[in-house]
């Protein structure tokens, strides 16, 4: 069974960082996609950005300059590090890959930026 196990959020202000991993289990294939999405509050998901098996990456214009994801797939985990945040980047991040061609989501961690 599939598990995504994120970490790393939390209380931080304005202009401050945060790193978050997700490290996914029960997988023996290869991953191809990994991404990070944000919910704030109601139902709009956010791609916030997304690296691929090859490396190459994509991110929403709102966290461009700011946000770094990369991952390590010896240990099929995923890291977006976070910095100069503001209080609009306050949300739940969430894990997310595509393996075979099917998704899989995280619980999600709850990121909050003060001002």
């Amino acid at each position: 069974q599939v598990q995504l196990v994120e970490s790393g959020g939390g209380l931080v202000q304005a202009g401050g960082s945060l790193r978050l991993s997700c490290a996914a289990s029960g997988i023996d294939f290869s991953i191809n996609l990994m991404a990070w999405y944000r919910q704030a509050p109601g139902p709009k998901r956010e791609l916030v950005a997304l690296i691929t098996s090859t490396g190459r990456t994509n991110y929403a214009d709102s966290v461009k300059g700011r946000f770094t994801i990369s991952r390590d797939n010896a240990k099929n985990t995923v890291y977006l590090q976070m910095n100069s945040l503001k209080p609009e980047d306050t949300a739940v991040y969430i894990c997310n890959i595509v393996a075979v061609g099917k998704g899989y989501w995280g619980q999600g961690t709850q990121v909050t930026v003060s001002s």
